[in-house]
């Protein structure tokens, strides 16, 4: 089980930090990603930390934001800086229960939190 929290409404330039608590496995033995899902687009991946804890991003991000983990809270927290209007979506985690899959596709992941709303006003 996996839930996601930390959304909210901010402005442009500011910063938010999202929590995804899981439940029931070790996160050192998973793949953690986070996905955000904007209206009337596809859900995308945005970072995804595997086993070995080296983070994997989308381009797209320009380094703006940041995956990581807290082994003893078993959380993995992304930090999102610099936010802007486009970044508005809904971002979910997500885990792969293999941990061997490519991190940067959905379809690798095997259990989704219920999504957490970021709105970004301009």
């Amino acid at each position: 089980q996996l839930q996601a929290s930390g959304g909210g409404l901010v402005q442009a330039g500011d910063s938010l930090r999202l929590s995804c608590r899981i439940h029931g496995r070790t996160i050192v033995t998973l793949i953690i990603g986070w996905f955000r899902q904007a209206p009337g687009k596809e859900r995308e991946f945005v970072a995804a930390i595997p086993r070995s804890g080296r983070a994997e991003y989308a381009d797209a991000l320009n380094a703006r934001f940041t995956i990581s983990r807290d082994v003893t809270k078993n959380t993995v927290s992304l930090q999102m800086d610099s936010l802007s209007p486009e970044d508005t979506a809904v971002y979910y985690c997500a885990a792969d229960q293999t941990a061997y899959g490519d991190p940067r596709r959905r379809g690798s992941y095997d259990y989704w939190g219920q999504g957490t709303q970021v709105t970004v006003s301009s």
